[in-house]
């Protein structure tokens, strides 16, 4: 029997899309453009922002619903706990439903949150996006999200929410953990090394927030976006364009915020002649959950659903998420008035179905049944989790060389973050981002602690613990014990930091937003009352964003920061205090100095950095890119002298990088540029390379840069991008401010526009290992 065109594999994809379109009612294909949030919680203590009032679809309407198909299916694993293999079963069985309940048997794309791995019950918790920038390592994370794209297909999903390639503006911002960083170039290379992971599992990456979340004005999560034309171009906007040329990603979700004015999910110039247009993207664009719902309630944009539903879809939004809203009866009543062109449905409908012809879901044997064992968190996963975390670990001072602790120490450990199991999770962790509604539900992972780790680690120390205070509370009570029992030992860890949560209910995290940079509750108190012991003091952070260290410069033994580094995180930490692990992590976002004063990052002009037109000094305690070892490196035999080239011209730029210490460890050379002067006001230094490095005690290797000049490019006053004749300085550092050599270019030529086919990547390459 001769299948339906649609079904044909011989047909291209267009050929059987444009088929099946012309079969189909505007109701079929408007079922197209929505998902289904089945069981979701109505009654504000939800996962997703006004989840209590936005959420319309039932049980009860389900069947209603899915008459005419169904786009996606949301969150079937990361609503309530449900066991990974049942759960998979019942996904097949609900897609079944789907397939069988239209004309057409087109089942739903399916789409889970994957942030810091599957949200899903039993999953792997992978550390953290800003552990991941603080890693320096590309192909690890790539590596990582593979194996959770694996996960995803394992249980019939097809579509990840991730990765967010949002840019540090503010750090007081709650959702910093779920950022890479405060640098662009750093954000887009580690941000499209998960994507191909991602996508080379099959798994369709989802690149958000497009465009502008993070620039939030107070930090607020939602609030209005004010950033200028060239801060978009230059700083928001490249993460995506190096995800979706150099990853590969399939969709894009519409951002919240509002920016100048103008909400993102109700911007062409944004989603259509930028993405599409000048971009070239082909992919599917979908909204962020209600946002096309909040188009009428939040922006006030739009009068009524209808009036939202034209205005996402003009804009270029195919699919309404996370639950119908907007995209349904409004959408046809107002399509059948003569009030929204067909065109517009036509034209999301086609994306959405090509995708799904991509998927295989078009095809005569699809099966949705699951194959094989289901094991979210096996253990080649925690492996990667561990070496992903341990790689992440900064350690930020060590000037009296406590670090590493003695194996057979007296050591208090105290402070709120060293015994719960949480304080390594983030926000998008499903332990702290679903099960906190579920509290007699086990973790389904194993989560071992700080303490239990460095017990582990150091079986010959003698371990005491106190809690000394809470997270965020004002209770002072648990001092005295604590600095009694840092009195009686040898070395103190002050294990402090955040509790990821959500709207609120955490010190860090979506609607987590900071006031300041001081340490949350009465820690920084706490911390005071330990240091005023005269016990050396070695603070261990475990936090979704930087805080402000100023306070205790030059009184502390040392100082360890990790970012939510995952369910191994609490090994990971101990490995690095034992000195099993040498860390190598260096900083994501700068370490303010102080608690006010914000917002700041390294990427500051001239006037954005100390001067004597102001009192305020924001010189970071730590910078971008800072990070110690516990062994020594030479940067020697430089080759780049100043030279001239063209305004379209490469230069090679190599050293010789040597591990003098005794033990095994991972240097990071970094690439900065410098431009002097230029036709608008640039960061002092930005980052445009950077390579990792790992080298056996005495070994030495040779790491080379290629400089292209489209890596100088920026976006000038008309608006294009372009690289302009002059002098540049290139930078080989170990941190934004730690410079060991310079060289001086000076491009020759006319002004050049660049597009969209510019070099993205400075290319680095390691040889002679000796």
């Amino acid at each position: 029997m001769t299948p339906a065109p649609w079904r044909d594999p011989a047909l291209s994809a267009a050929d059987r899309v444009d088929a099946l379109l012309s079969l189909m009612t505007l109701e079929e294909k408007t079922a197209q453009l929505y998902g289904v949030w089945v069981g979701a919680a109505t009654d504000g203590e939800g996962v997703a922002p006004h989840q209590h009032d936005m959420t319309a679809a039932s049980a009860d309407e389900y069947d209603e619903l899915i008459a005419h198909g169904l786009g996606q299916l949301t969150r079937s694993f990361g609503t309530a706990p449900v066991d990974p293999a049942l759960g998979a079963r019942a996904l097949a069985r609900a897609q079944r439903r789907i397939a069988e309940a239209g004309r057409f048997g087109i089942p739903a794309v399916a789409h889970e949150e994957c942030l810091a791995g599957f949200t899903a019950w039993r999953a792997t918790a992978y550390p953290v996006p800003l552990a991941w920038g603080a890693s320096f390592d590309p192909p690890l994370v790539e590596v990582m999200a593979r194996r959770i794209g694996r996960d995803l297909r394992s249980v019939g999903v097809h579509q990840g929410l991730a990765p967010v390639l949002d840019v540090v503006r503010d750090p007081r911002w709650g959702r910093v953990e779920e950022t890479i960083g405060e640098d662009p170039y750093l954000t887009g290379t580690i941000g499209a090394a998960y994507v191909r992971g991602l996508e080379s599992a099959g798994v369709v990456a989802t690149l958000k927030h497009f465009a502008g979340y993070a620039s939030s004005a107070g930090a607020r999560n939602l609030a209005p976006v004010r950033a200028g034309v060239r801060e978009f171009a230059d700083v928001t906007l490249p993460p995506f364009e190096m995800a979706l040329r150099e990853g590969g990603a399939r969709s894009v979700m519409a951002a919240y915020n509002e920016t100048d004015g103008v909400p993102a999910s109700a911007d062409p110039s944004l989603l259509t002649e930028l993405l599409r247009e000048q971009w070239g993207f082909t992919g599917t664009v979908v909204a962020d959950y209600f946002g096309i719902g909040f188009l009428e309630t939040l922006h006030r944009v739009a009068g009524d659903p209808a009036e939202a539903a034209h205005a996402a879809l003009a804009a270029g939004i195919d699919v309404e998420l996370p639950t119908l809203k907007c995209y349904g009866t409004p959408l046809v009543e107002a399509v059948r008035a003569g009030e929204i062109p067909q065109d517009l449905v036509d034209r999301a409908a086609r994306r959405v179905l090509l995708q799904k012809c991509e998927l295989g879901l078009l095809d005569e044997d699809w099966n949705p049944e699951p194959t094989g064992p289901v094991d979210l968190d096996s253990p080649a996963n925690r492996a990667v989790a561990r070496r992903l975390a341990e790689e992440s670990v900064v350690l930020l001072d060590n000037p009296d060389g406590v670090l590493p602790l003695a194996p057979d120490t007296r050591i208090a450990v105290v402070g709120p973050r060293a015994a719960d199991a949480l304080a390594v999770l983030g926000c998008y962790s499903f332990p702290s981002h679903v099960l906190t509604h579920h509290p007699d539900v086990p973790t389904g992972i194993e989560i071992p602690t700080v303490l239990e780790a460095l017990r582990a680690e150091l079986p010959d120390a003698k371990v005491t613990f106190t809690e000394g205070c809470g997270v965020s509370d004002a209770d002072t009570a648990g001092f005295e014990e604590a600095v009694a029992r840092t009195s009686e030992a040898d070395v103190c860890l002050a294990v402090l930091g955040d509790r990821a949560g959500l709207f609120g209910r955490g010190t860090s995290g979506e609607g987590c937003d900071a006031t300041d940079l001081r340490l949350p509750g009465v820690q920084g108190e706490l911390l005071d009352a330990l240091v005023a012991t005269g016990v050396p003091v070695v603070l261990v952070l475990l936090t979704g964003r930087p805080y402000a260290l100023g306070r205790w410069q030059g009184r502390l033994a040392a100082v360890v920061q990790a970012f939510f580094p995952g369910e191994e995180g609490g090994p990971a930490v101990a490995g690095v205090l034992s000195g099993r692990v040498s860390p190598s992590g260096r900083l994501p976002v700068s370490v303010p100095r102080e608690p006010g004063g914000q917002p700041w990052t390294y990427l500051q002009p001239p006037l954005g950095l100390a001067g004597e037109v102001s009192n305020l000094d924001p010189t970071p305690l730590y910078a971008f890119g800072h990070g110690r070892s516990y062994t020594e490196f030479t940067w020697d035999a430089f080759q780049g002298t100043a030279t001239e080239i063209t305004t379209e011209g490469t230069h090679d730029l190599s050293l010789t990088v040597r591990n003098t210490g005794d033990r095994e460890g991972a240097e990071v050379v970094q690439l900065y540029l410098h431009d002097p002067v230029a036709s608008v006001t640039r960061p002092d230094v930005r980052l445009i390379g950077y390579q990792r490095v790992q080298l056996a005690p005495g070994e030495a290797a040779r790491v080379t840069f290629r400089f292209h000049t489209d890596l100088s490019s920026f976006t000038d006053r008309s608006g294009r991008r372009v690289v302009e004749p002059g002098v540049l300085e290139l930078r080989l550092a170990a941190s934004s401010t730690d410079v060991r050599h310079t060289t001086r270019l000076n491009l020759t030529g006319p002004v050049r526009h660049v597009g969209a086919d510019r070099r993205l990547r400075c290319l680095a390459e390691v040889t002679a290992r000796a």
